[in-house]
């Protein structure tokens, strides 16, 4: 099956959240025109969207820490922000003061510890922050002030790390990529120098490793990071790397070609991509991990559509795969 059966297959989904993607990110549409903003305003109102707010109360609130996994505020921010959820919808204001109340709290700060003079932080969390509130319409100057604690606390291979062990020398792939994606997107918007230099030193911390393999000798990092996930939340994977890599402007270096090759190996027959693990349940089994949204499950022979949509926008990215216009997807049954 080709890309453009597999596309016009997305843009008969019932999620619009997948339909924007397809048409943002392959066939390139203006996400400023009418119908884009219509879009958007689908995403609003979808059944997707509806139910990661399933649980937010009269007040705005939801009932558990911003952190709780994954249903707090944190997370529900992130998957929003993540499937185009249209920005500036005060609705979320009450969301966006839990989460930073939590981040920018004194006592929280405060408790970051320096050893060996590297700053101990999982700063995927202020990651996920920076990037759900600057995408979600939400920023105000506190987005600045995370932006400033991430390059602050920037290790000086370029990334960051919550190990606490003093033999600890480099920088997590988990802890580096969601910073990477934040400050790469603060400097788009604001235009801040020190965001993207941050950006583009952390970028380094992946693309000389290929996006996957040891420095060392050339192995695969870990067994999870050639699996393909949806959402990754504060995992990483190649194609979350690769995505990353995309909107941050690095799409285009050669180390990122292995990395595509890999992922256009895992298309299957029928032109799509699967989800060959998941890091959510749909019970709470034992407190954590719960779902709401049904993500498009796992399997390693049925396409997972927004596995798929991820991979089809940075296949496109990297200029492995040309597609018609959105008018002739309209016009023509592939």
């Amino acid at each position: 099956m080709g890309y453009n059966a597999t596309v016009a297959t997305l843009l008969q989904s019932d999620e619009p959240a997948l339909r924007y993607k397809l048409r943002l990110n392959v066939l390139g549409e203006d996400a400023e025109s009418a119908e884009m903003r219509a879009l958007q305003e689908e995403i609003r109102q979808s059944p997707g969207a509806r139910t990661l707010l399933s649980e937010v109360d009269e007040e705005g609130n939801l009932p558990y820490h911003p952190y709780r996994k994954w249903v707090g505020a944190h997370w529900v921010l992130a998957d929003l922000a993540d499937n185009y959820y249209p920005p500036g919808d005060e609705a979320l204001i009450p969301l966006r003061e839990r989460q930073l109340e939590w981040l920018l709290h004194p006592k929280h700060l405060d408790s970051v510890p320096f050893i060996e003079a590297r700053a101990r932080r999982c700063a995927s969390q202020e990651g996920n922050a920076l990037f759900s509130q600057l995408r979600l319409g939400l920023a105000d100057e506190r987005c600045d002030e995370l932006a400033a604690w991430l390059v602050k606390w920037q290790w000086p291979d370029g990334g960051w790390n919550c190990d606490r062990r003093k033999e600890a020398k480099h920088s997590s792939f988990m802890e580096s990529l969601i910073p990477l994606r934040a400050l790469a997107l603060h400097a788009q918007m604001t235009g801040n120098r020190e965001s993207r230099e941050a950006a583009e030193r952390a970028a380094e911390i992946f693309l000389k490793r290929r996006l996957f393999r040891r420095q060392s000798d050339g192995a695969v990092i870990e067994r999870d990071f050639v699996e393909l996930h949806y959402p990754c939340y504060w995992h990483y994977d190649v194609l979350f790397g690769l995505k990353v890599m995309a909107e941050a402007g690095f799409i285009d270096d050669p180390r990122c070609e292995e990395a595509l090759d890999l992922l256009e190996e895992m298309r299957l027959p029928d032109g799509g991509f699967p989800a060959t693990k998941k890091y959510y349940r749909k019970s709470w089994k034992g407190g954590a991990g719960r779902v709401l949204v049904d993500w498009g499950g796992t399997s390693k022979t049925r396409m997972n559509p927004f596995v798929t949509a991820d991979a089809l926008g940075v296949l496109k990215a990297a200029g492995r795969m040309q597609v018609g216009s959105i008018k002739e997807f309209q016009l023509t049954k592939i």
